[in-house]
């Protein structure tokens, strides 16, 4: 393993070199950024220790031009000034590690311990996430399992049609994704897709968002609007969280489904379109038509083909492969590559429960790529929830259970956003029912 020391400071040359030196590695050094790129360009060294103020060619300069020639290379950043900025651009630049002088050698050999960690992981772990594919597909819909192989023959089939669709499932499950899926898959592909949160919308907002309005319908119509769906006319509207829809509302969308006409707010010209609907929710649409909060002739008109999505619990099987999909998707949009998985961490992204399903796992994987220094996704890039399945030894580790790890969880966001549950609900990558549920079932309180 070869270690190569830039710094102006002959005395800290001389120190890190018999260090690193008894510790078993060779090391090679320069006194400036012009001479240490070209010592790295002939000796190619594993590790670079570089120090930020150097003269002529800054430190900043030269840990790009060594990222640039040599990407694989682990840059340790060595300075004596302690000011955010420095650490924040070094880090963006692909500094590995950053530390302050006088240098501790302790802290000097954790890094360079994590250094060999992750190219040791990288030269040899098979692990369950090999080479991430470059084939990435937008709309992909990944999964092995029986559920989600039906799934996969529904979409087949309603896609050459125009059926209307209800997709149920729970939040975070992909309901979107498989909307999009039949969306792109027909013949109609080319028309709009446009989807429409329901909660997200105040009904008056709402009415208009789908069926428009004329001008002086109402206070601020100052002109006319076409809605979402005289718009998508052959294409498809995605109606998310129909369960919220008012009656008024579905009394109007009831319509359209029968007549394939509609009129602007304001309006009395008929209008047509042949949009395809295709609604979602998280709740049971069929005990509120029971409870009497949801129409049984729209209900009957809406699930004309039904689709179900399982929560990622149900699915474990398909974990490993969520996470390559999700990790080609995440690098490509972060520039990163973060393309090996050890088996203690696929093993605590499994045996997870996941509240918030696939969207939850995507946050978390996002957030452990943006964290990660290699290619390999360690441990500590998960949070604390996964604390548990942590390969860092603990002398006084107290393994608690899942379930009390996430009302910790749980509870610590809550706290962390002041008990804006929407907030939470965002950081958590669960809905508002999910969440409210969560703090019934654990009988969390505000104090």
């Amino acid at each position: 393993m070869k270690i190569l020391v830039i710094d102006d400071e002959k005395s800290i040359r001389e120190t890190l070199e018999l260090f690193l030196s008894e510790k078993g590695f060779v090391v090679i050094s320069a006194a400036d950024g012009g001479t240490g790129l070209e010592v790295a360009e002939k000796e190619q060294p594993d590790i670079v220790i570089l120090d930020l103020r150097l003269p002529e060619l800054n430190g900043f300069d030269v840990l790009h031009q060594l990222k640039q020639r040599q990407k694989e290379v682990f840059v340790i950043i060595i300075t004596g000034y302690h000011d955010m900025e420095s650490a924040i651009q070094a880090m963006k630049f692909g500094a590995f590690e950053y530390i302050h002088k006088p240098i501790d050698v302790d802290e000097l050999e954790i890094a360079i311990n994590k250094i060999l960690e992750n190219i040791k992981l990288t030269s040899c772990l098979e692990g369950i996430v090999t080479e991430i594919s470059q084939d990435y597909k937008v709309n992909n819909i990944v999964g092995k399992t029986k559920a989600m192989q039906e799934i996969f023959k529904i979409i087949g089939m309603v896609s050459e049609s125009r059926t209307t669709v209800l997709i149920q499932g729970e939040s975070g499950t992909g309901k979107e994704m498989i909307a999009r899926a039949i969306h792109f898959n027909s013949p109609f592909r080319k028309e709009p897709f446009l989807p429409v949160n329901i909660p997200a919308l105040v009904e008056t907002l709402l009415e208009s968002e789908l069926f428009g309005h004329e001008k002086g319908a109402f206070t601020g119509a100052t002109h006319f609007k076409r809605g979402k769906i005289e718009l998508a006319q052959n294409g498809t509207i995605f109606l998310d969280e129909i369960g919220d829809l008012s009656p008024s509302l579905q009394v109007k969308l009831l319509r359209f489904l029968q007549e394939r006409e509609f009129e602007r707010v304001g309006g009395v010209t008929p209008l047509r379109s042949n949009a395809r609907i295709i609604a979602a929710t998280n709740q049971n649409l069929s005990q509120l038509v029971a409870e009497r909060k949801f129409r049984e002739d729209l209900y009957f008109r809406l699930k004309v083909v039904e689709i179900y999505v399982p929560p990622l619990r149900e699915r474990k099987p398909d974990i490993p492969l969520l996470v390559e999909h999700l990790l080609n998707k995440i690098n490509r949009e972060l520039h990163k590559n973060v393309t090996k998985i050890p088996k203690e961490v696929m093993s605590a992204l499994v045996n997870y429960d996941w509240p918030g399903n696939v969207r939850e796992l995507e946050n978390i994987l996002t957030r452990a790529v943006v964290l990660s220094k290699g290619e390999v996704l360690l441990p500590e890039y998960l949070p604390d929830i996964f604390s548990p399945f942590s390969s860092k030894p603990e002398k006084t580790l107290i393994i608690k259970s899942l379930e009390e790890v996430k009302k910790e969880h749980v509870i610590k966001t809550l706290e962390f956003t002041n008990w804006d549950k929407g907030k939470a609900c965002e950081l958590l990558g669960i809905s508002r029912p999910t969440l409210r549920k969560m703090i019934k079932d654990y009988k969390i309180k505000r104090h």
